[in-house]
């Protein structure tokens, strides 16, 4: 399980929670439990970075598609370093297993509209994540908050059903 530090936000053993911690758990989609994770990220904490990583491939353990753990893991790595680099504020990570499909969220307060860069030939290693999102991901959007500042970035992978 991940450790926790003072002031620090991120993942949480499932059951556990404390203000500003993740909790992981279920939703219910279609009278159906559908598996979910929640972390808080910290402001310009791009330790938050890796616990994401960690939380979610603890989600995708039993998940149909393994290889597709190593793609999830990397594109929601993008997603929270964007997140956490080009915002002011906490950011919140929302990954849903819904039937076969994974749905990973993040939430900034930033109301600018993320634009995916041109791969150049030069060695500047910035701007490129959503362009990994948009090439691996099956869907990828951005959805502007309605009810206050802010926007979700989020992408969908498909897994089929999970090896029994």
């Amino acid at each position: 399980m991940t450790r926790q530090q003072p002031g620090r936000t991120g993942p949480v053993a499932q059951g556990r929670t404390a203000s500003g911690e993740a909790r992981a758990g279920e939703t219910t989609e279609g009278g159906r439990a559908s598996p979910q994770m929640r972390c808080r990220l910290g402001r310009a904490d791009l330790t938050a970075v890796a616990d994401a990583r960690h939380a979610l491939r603890e989600l995708l353990r039993t998940w149909g598609r393994p290889g597709c753990a190593d793609v999830a893991e990397l594109l929601t790595s993008e997603l929270v370093t964007n997140a956490l680099i080009h915002t002011e504020s906490d950011a919140e990570l929302t990954a849903t297993l819904a039937a076969s499909t994974l749905r990973v969220e993040v939430h900034d307060h930033l109301s600018r509209m993320p634009e995916p860069q041109l791969a150049t030939c030069d060695e500047n290693t910035h701007g490129r994540g959503l362009l990994l999102v948009q090439a691996l991901a099956d869907a990828w959007g951005v959805r502007m908050q309605g009810h206050g500042p802010g926007k979700v970035v989020w992408f969908e992978l498909d897994g089929g059903p999970a090896a029994g």
